[in-house]
């Protein structure tokens, strides 16, 4: 006799993956990841999906950003079940119309079940702006960290050039504070920084494998005060191999001027 199952074929599909490319003004957020008070942009995503398609219980993205970080390249994945009917472009304009303005989609794609936005990633890519001019115009104000004597633009380079590399970023990083800081695995392969300069304003471009809690933000901080003269490069070298220790690099540049731009992808994902 043969054995009678309840499952039908339909009920055995796997669900639907869809990725999703984010782009978001950090500043009326509390940052990307999921909070009790609902004013991430996790949480406002989440939101969205859930009034197209209730069953949704999570949407995973590719990493935190800060408060008052951006992003025009954030990306996250979610699932539905199989027989949901909207395809990629639907999803797209369903969300646009149901996110607060500072929050859009600019992509969707339908994905293979193993795609995950996170562990798939290979590598990111953030830029961090600076207004170097005198005055910091109103438009320039949350998105740029005003900086009107830089310094030497040499040894800015050579601070910056520093980090380039296989290196243990931990004291150029932020306690979490969550019991896990102390195990918490720090070294990161940083393949390259560039810098990008008009007449009142410069930009460096990160890529890396990975970055901690506030990284971008501690590298920034240090190079500018190291062309500022406030810290020698042989600090961050320093620094760089542990030679203090525990210590902390002394300087952190604002959330204002820090985007995600990029997150990249084996090109299979």
């Amino acid at each position: 006799m043969i054995a009678m199952t309840d499952e039908s074929p339909e009920s055995t599909k796997l669900p639907r993956r869809f990725r999703l490319t984010v782009a978001y003004d950090g500043r009326p957020w509390t940052g990307w990841q999921s909070q009790v008070g609902g004013d991430t942009v996790q949480d406002q995503l989440l939101a969205a999906l859930q009034t197209i398609h209730p069953e949704i219980t999570t949407v995973q993205g590719s990493g935190r950003t800060d408060a008052g970080v951006s992003a025009i390249g954030q990306v996250a994945h979610f699932d539905v079940s199989a027989d949901a009917s909207l395809d990629a472009g639907a999803w797209l304009r369903a969300l646009n119309t149901r996110l607060p303005t500072s929050i859009r989609i600019m992509g969707s794609a339908e994905v293979t079940p193993d795609f995950h936005a996170r562990f798939s990633a290979r590598a990111k890519t953030y830029r961090y702006r600076l207004w170097t001019g005198p005055v910091l115009p109103p438009l320039e104000a949350g998105v740029a960290w005003h900086v009107p004597r830089l310094g030497d633009r040499v040894t800015l380079s050579e601070a910056l050039n520093a980090f380039v590399g296989r290196h243990d970023f931990r004291a150029f990083s932020a306690n979490r504070g969550d019991g896990k800081d102390a195990d918490r695995d720090t070294e990161r392969e940083l393949f390259e920084i560039s810098t990008q300069e008009g007449d009142d304003w410069l930009e460096i471009t990160y890529t890396g494998n990975g970055f901690l809690y506030k990284m971008v933000r501690f590298l920034t901080g240090s190079a500018v005060r190291a062309a500022q003269g406030k810290l020698e490069v042989s600090g961050i070298n320093a620094l760089l191999k542990g030679v203090s220790g525990s210590e902390k690099a002394p300087y952190c540049a604002p959330a204002d001027g820090l985007m995600l731009i990029e997150v990249l992808y084996p090109e299979s994902a």
